[in-house]
């Protein structure tokens, strides 16, 4: 069964909001990106230095079932946030082919923001927005061998 996690996106200030849940919430981060760790992208520029501390991606486990996630908006071509469309849904998925399901279904008639495919952290993931203006991430984390 798949399980639904809240991703809320900050335009700068996500490790302080985090900093913030993480003293009312409790619990530890058992990861913390920044922009600087991106590998270098064929065809993108590289991360201005203004950007380079932002939170890429950061994570807050909340009770055993629900994981709170977060980052700082991308820079150029990232969606100017607004009430309302500075969330995604983050879907993790039990195998990489419910994960494809789960994202053609979540993407039919909306519009896909990133295909499907392996990432540098290990995961296959992907992200769209649905038909109705919600923004979705799924994923699906292969098991360490």
């Amino acid at each position: 069964m798949p399980k639904a996690n809240v991703y809320l996106t900050f335009d700068g200030n996500c490790e302080e909001a985090f900093d913030f849940y993480k003293s009312v919430l409790g619990g530890e981060y058992p990861y913390v990106g920044r922009f600087k760790d991106m590998p270098p992208q064929e065809g993108m520029p590289p991360i201005p230095d203004e950007m380079a501390n932002r939170i890429m991606h950061i994570s807050l486990p909340i009770g055993e079932d629900s994981i709170l996630m977060g980052s700082d908006t991308g820079g150029e071509g990232a969606p100017d946030l607004v009430q309302g469309n500075n969330f995604s849904i983050s879907v993790d998925a039990d195998s990489k082919e419910d994960a494809d399901r789960l994202f053609s279904g979540l993407s039919a008639g909306g519009n896909v923001t990133m295909p499907m495919a392996d990432t540098f952290w290990g995961s296959y993931f992907g992200m769209c927005t649905d038909k109705f203006g919600i923004n979705w991430m799924v994923s699906y984390s292969q098991p360490q061998e």
